[in-house]
């Protein structure tokens, strides 16, 4: 066993002078009808910082920071903020949490299957982080956050926040700055094999990946005409830089080198307005616009040529929503809104082999998007052990393209669901799910994109239909001891439209794209843990998993035959232990993430990406209330990435394999220190 190690199994044998974690609260009225409200002594011996830790700590609750897709509606995470949802898009979710520190939160409430009067954002569970009512000023400076990889490079960052009551509103802001590491990025060996198992090509490949970011964000509440208009904004920039050299060895001795940079600038403002309008009717406006101006370069460099490629995207998406709610008994509850938006894409690509220049399909497109969507929604408790939640939306949009490619089409989609929740006894839930999705056009697929070094140029494609699926769903969990949890999901989905790779022919080359396929179907079975491990001699000791299965199918657009989808990762898992000390004012764990494999099926190549087991350790200790020290020990395993290039002689299919292309890449260790300082 290394130093490390023992020095973490030393801190877990000490038991003495651990405490158990608090249990729940005993359940209540409220917690048999879907709702357990988690109070903040709960987490006191966690040493929890920020909401973001108490949700963490939540039994059998996941974080899902939600969807990057257009509009509004879709994009929901799984947390709301005092009751309500975030107004903001491009900041994610797990930040937002993390701007709130633990000794504001007085409650977290946790929503099974729905209640009337709660909008579930179409998920199955939610986390309400419900603030405190004091006000005062509040400074938190992370005063030292350095990053430092196994090769001797430092990325520092630091963070500030502010929030006070100015006037009759509380204001709150963040600043933060950081240097980042791509741990996909590594040193490692470079193959390439023959159809008859020839090696033709070995090389060392050696990669960089890192990148520095800033943001700042801002909010404002206050109380108007007799209701409460929330203000926010975000600024944010992050600017990838990444090198690669690949030293041959076979058939000869020669240099390639590669050079992405990326420079990626966004900006978001919007306004939530909500009051009363009588004892069970309420209206909430919400208005919201981002933009984002994107540049990537690529440059790659094999003997004796050079080959650029450049993207310059600009979009803009402005959201217009508002909802009406009417609690019409404690039994029922009902909500009428709609939601308009439009978006904006502008797009301009450049690609040269060897300084000629080389035309692209779709290679400069504007596209607009404009959609319309109305709805409506019912929870129903016939009875204290049933919640029935039923709702329709009717989206309808139009998609106009001018520039390489010019179309104009309308596209029409009714969106029904249901979903039932059965509370047989205290602590069970079985929850059933009927809905049809409809996904959100991605604007990266109306645009080319590139990987230069393994030979990739994609090219966009406007003229694509959303993803289309009637999902059914069950689950079913079960709560024990207070804070332990077991859930088992099972989720079956009917796909139409999928939206994978297909070939795109021009009259001299042949390219790939993302295009509607055809149909399919999707399988997943998603198993959640959450264990105390008090009754098993580790006192305020906690495992939390979660592991999901994965099937799918499709017909492949150019053998014809079945295969999965691009792009689905058949098995992911993660697995996270801690133990409280409150004796030593301190909280050590591990956090395991398991490996993971994707790959995309292109019509002359499929490739595919292996990500091998990733492990940290960290402790954080907290001598006092206001200050903390955390420590992590990121990727003790020093996780490979693998890529894989199986390459054909023409259309997969009707050709036989020509290369075999293998990169194993190292990342190794990372120490990562944070300390943190709360004033006020």
């Amino acid at each position: 066993m290394t130093p490390v190690l023992s020095l973490f199994a030393a801190l877990a044998a000490a038991s003495p002078q651990a405490a158990p974690l608090p249990t729940a609260p005993a359940p209540t009225a409220a917690a048999t009808q879907g709702i357990t409200s988690y109070p903040a002594s709960f987490f006191a011996a966690s040493g929890a910082n920020t909401a973001a830790d108490m949700v963490s700590r939540l039994p059998g609750f996941q974080l899902d920071s939600g969807d990057s897709v257009r509009g509004f509606e879709g994009a929901a995470g799984n947390v709301l903020i005092d009751g309500a949802r975030p107004t903001s898009k491009t900041d994610n979710l797990d930040e937002i949490l993390r701007r709130i520190p633990a000794n504001r939160v007085d409650h977290i409430e946790v929503i099974r299957g729905g209640a009337p009067g709660i909008d579930m954002q179409g998920k199955s569970i939610l986390a309400n982080v419900v603030r405190s009512k004091s006000g005062g000023l509040q400074v938190v400076t992370a005063i030292a956050n350095d990053s430092v990889p196994h090769d001797g490079r430092d990325g520092w960052g630091a963070r500030l926040e502010v929030s006070d009551r100015i006037g009759p509103g509380a204001f709150e802001s963040a600043a933060r700055y950081g240097q980042y590491f791509d741990d996909a990025a590594g040193y490692g060996p470079h193959t390439q094999i023959g159809p008859a198992g020839n090696r033709l090509q070995t090389s060392n490949v050696d990669t960089h990946g890192s990148g520095h970011q800033w943001v700042v964000t801002s909010a404002y509440e206050l109380p108007v005409l007799g209701g409460a208009l929330r203000l926010n904004g975000r600024i944010f920039e992050d600017y990838y830089d990444y090198n690669e050299l690949n030293w041959f060895t076979q058939p000869s001795r020669y240099l390639q080198s590669d050079h992405d940079s990326q420079d990626d600038r966004q900006s978001e403002a919007g306004a939530r307005y909500s009051r009363a309008l009588g004892e069970r009717t309420t209206l909430e406006l919400i208005g919201l616009r981002q933009t984002e101006d994107l540049n990537f370069v690529s440059e790659f460099r094999p003997v004796g040529e050079i080959d650029r490629f450049q993207l310059v995207k600009q979009t803009e998406e402005s959201i217009g929503r508002g909802v009406l709610k009417y609690r019409a008994s404690d039994k029922l509850s009902l909500e009428l809104g709609g939601e308009s938006a439009l978006n904006v894409l502008d797009s301009h690509t450049r690609y040269a082999a060897n300084n000629v220049p080389v035309a692209l399909p779709a290679a400069n497109v504007h596209v607009e998007e404009t959609r319309g969507e109305g709805f409506a929604k019912a929870v129903w408790r016939p009875l204290p052990e049933w919640t029935i939640e039923g709702g329709l939306r009717y989206e309808t949009s139009e998609v106009t393209s001018t520039g390489d490619v010019t179309l104009d089409k309308r596209l029409h989609f009714a969106k029904p669901r249901l979903f039932v929740t059965w509370a047989p006894r205290e602590g069970t839930q079985v929850r059933l799910r009927y809905e049809r999705t409809v996904s959100q056009l991605n604007f990266d697929d109306f645009v080319a994109s590139s990987s230069l070094n393994t030979g990739v140029v994609t090219t966009g494609n406007p003229d694509l239909n959303p993803q289309q699926a009637w999902v059914s769903e069950i689950a079913i969990e079960q709560r024990f001891w207070r804070d332990g949890s077991v859930g088992l999901t099972y989720t079956h989905s009917e796909l139409t439209d999928v939206i994978d790779r297909a070939p795109v022919f021009t009259k001299t080359s042949v390219y790939d794209a993302p295009a509607n396929i055809g149909d399919g179907t999707k399988d997943e079975i998603k198993l959640g843990l959450t264990l105390p491990l008090s009754k098993f001699g580790v006192p305020g000791g906690r495992l939390q998993g979660e592991s999901t299965w994965r099937q799918s199918a499709v017909t492949d657009p150019t053998t014809h035959q079945s295969r999965e989808i691009s792009g689905l990762k058949p098995l992911s898992l993660e697995v996270h232990f801690s133990q409280d000390l409150p004796a030593w004012k301190t909280t050590w764990g591990v956090d395991l993430y398991g490996p993971q494999r994707k790959s995309y099926y292109r019509f002359n190549e499929i490739s595919t990406d292996k990500y091998e087991t990733y492990v940290t350790l960290f402790a954080e200790w907290k001598p006092q209330p206001d200050t903390a020290l955390r420590v992590e020990l990121n990727n003790i395993t020093s996780r490979d990435y693998i890529h894989i290039l199986t390459d054909y002689a023409g259309p997969r299919g009707a050709n036989p394999v020509s290369t075999i292309d293998a990169r194993h890449l190292n990342f190794g260790p990372l120490i990562h220190i944070r300390l943190r300082k709360t004033f006020g």
